[in-house]
């Protein structure tokens, strides 16, 4: 690309952020107008302060309160990203008129706070400041902490630390379990963390985000494309097991352990196709029981961007703002000052409506089993092989994903291409469905498969096919040969292997008359990195080489459906 084409590039990306501040903006106004309110309404003071940290380090810090009032709860949330300045504008403005406070601060290092930029690591101490100094001011008379992808990461940071003050959280699209969010069977998620980095350098980076994901040996990309080395970026491409010490000590294994020593009720929100998803399933798993009792975990079907993502038919109840959720959670904790009792709801694709659960994961009423045959999805299984060519230097574009932030608009159900639509992706199709099939839970495909190299990858994606023909995914995942082997063992090219893709969880109930599609591969780009068809660690790897995989059909290669029936 030449830096006519970079400096183009670059502008039209800022006209698309521009446009989409504005969007933003109006959709919090609008969800703030529908919203009921019969209260007193009042003003909003505005002021700014550069807190001290306890280094000495300030932080731009702006405080909202309602006039008339010398004491009132207050919303606080921290950020990383100044440019949002508007939409924390709004938020003081109705806020207050609510009888709120609103206390949002800018994180180190980014918009007018003094101190280096690193992502992550000072959350914890500038957050526990801030809160405590917050705790301390005769104004606030109780506190709830808010806000969405990195602003509940600061929340995170310190949801086990809080001041007396603070009654609880309301934490969207983020999750603790770092490593999910990161990796899947030692493949990197691209899409996320390398397009985040790019973003978040710390300094402008203009090479083509496609081009930083396919360089090799990627773990040269920052010194070759983004004008010098980022220690931090160089720290996740190489720890590609969860076992490595990067992630067992330090920041992100304390950030790990604390949903299980958090005592504050806390409001989980997450979405089908948020990138962050497995993690925030992770996290709430590890929430400790008694705290678990007093909290709520939604999951819709938007994207990172809580933007509807389906391609096959309109929503009517998709309830994809946060607005309404944050004044439901925190009115009843900080207003009516109750205790909220445990709730569990999930949006269930293909039937436009939520459903509450006893508990996540619901309860699996039975499990079905599919058998791969030659082109097909038995209850029975058949004999023999699909075998299909896969270079790495031609991977299959991701269409239809969950773990994607950078091309955010292929997440979700998206239409899919025809069976076998490339020489490298082998589809196999169930008969007509006579009933609904309510799965619901974690789907896994468990393959038998051989190859002639000492390491590869293989991809699943589950869709279901309506009787018009048109197919749109559920779920797709991705796993290696080695990191489905036993610790220490090796594959010999040749042999035949034991391989899972696990997929993350869904709800989704598959209609009578539709057929279910499995389409199976060997990459996924930009989703995951490409494997190269080497063994060892991804990043590491300068050359690619072709791969010849077989998939062995019987009794082991199946997919595994969770099913629910009420």
């Amino acid at each position: 690309m030449t830096e006519e084409e970079k400096k183009t590039a670059a502008e039209q990306k800022q006209r698309e952020m521009e446009e989409m501040m504005r969007q933003a903006q109006e959709s919090y106004r609008q969800e703030y107008a529908s919203i009921p309110y019969d209260g007193p309404v009042y003003g909003c003071r505005r002021e700014e302060l550069m807190l001290p940290m306890q280094d000495g380090v300030r932080l731009y810090t702006e405080i909202f309160k309602p006039e008339g009032l010398a004491q009132f709860p207050v919303l606080i949330q921290r950020s990383c990203y100044p440019n949002q300045q508007p939409l924390y504008e709004i938020n003081g403005v109705e806020l207050t008129r609510r009888g709120y406070g609103y206390v949002v601060q800018t994180c180190r290092g980014t918009g007018k706070s003094e101190g280096h930029w690193e992502p992550n690591v000072n959350e914890r101490p500038d957050g526990r400041d801030t809160l405590q100094w917050l705790n301390d001011q005769p104004w606030a008379e109780s506190i709830g902490y808010f806000g969405a992808s990195y602003l509940a990461l600061t929340g995170w940071a310190i949801a086990d630390i809080v001041p007396p003050k603070v009654k609880g959280m309301m934490l969207t699209v983020y999750g603790t379990d770092r490593f999910k969010s990161a990796y899947e069977k030692g493949l990197f998620r691209h899409d996320v963390l390398t397009g985040w980095a790019m973003q978040n350098a710390g300094h402008p980076v203009t090479a083509d985000y496609l081009e930083s994901c396919r360089f090799r040996p990627h773990d040269k990309v920052d010194e070759a494309l983004w004008g010098g080395t980022l220690d931090w970026y160089q720290d996740w491409i190489h720890a590609t097991r969860r076992t490595d010490a990067y992630w067992q000590q330090g920041w992100w294994k304390l950030l790990a352990d604390v949903p299980g020593n958090t005592k504050v009720p806390v409001y989980i929100i997450d979405a089908w196709y948020d990138h962050h998803f497995g993690s925030a399933i992770n996290t709430y798993a590890s929430l400790a029981p008694e705290t678990k009792e007093h909290s709520w975990l939604d999951i819709g079907c938007w994207n990172h961007m809580s933007q509807p993502c389906i391609a096959w038919g309109e929503q009517h109840n998709l309830e994809n703002g946060d607005i309404h959720r944050m004044l439901e959670w925190f009115d009843l904790l900080l207003k009516q000052k109750k205790q909220p009792e445990k709730r569990v709801r999930t949006y269930v694709m293909r039937e436009d409506r939520w459903k509450t659960l006893e508990a996540w994961p619901a309860p699996v009423s039975r499990t079905e089993k599919l058998y791969l045959g030659e082109t097909t999805l038995n209850a029975e299984p058949a004999e023999g092989n699909r075998t299909f060519v896969y270079d790495p230097e031609t991977p299959v574009p991701s269409h239809g994903a969950e773990s994607v932030l950078t091309t955010i608009a292929e997440a979700g159900s998206l239409l899919q291409p025809e069976p076998d639509y490339r020489p490298d992706v082998v589809s196999f199709v169930s008969a007509p469905l006579e009933k609904a099939l309510p799965i619901c839970g974690q789907i896994k495909v468990h393959l038998n498969v051989s190859t002639d190299v000492d390491d590869t990858a293989f991809t699943a994606k589950l869709m279901e096919v309506f009787p018009d023909g048109r197919a749109y995914n559920i779920r797709g995942g991705i796993t290696t040969i080695a990191a489905d082997l036993p610790e220490g063992q090796t594959y010999t090219p040749g042999q035949t292997a034991k391989v899972c893709v696990e997929m993350w969880d869904m709800n989704w109930t598959v209609q009578p008359g539709s057929c279910l599609r499995l389409d199976v591969s060997s990459s996924d780009f930009p989703q995951y990195a490409v494997h190269s068809n080497y063994a060892g660690v991804w990043s590491e790897q300068g050359k690619t080489r072709i791969a010849h995989q077989k998939i062995l059909l019987g009794e082991g290669s199946f997919v595994e459906l969770p099913l629910h029936e009420n």
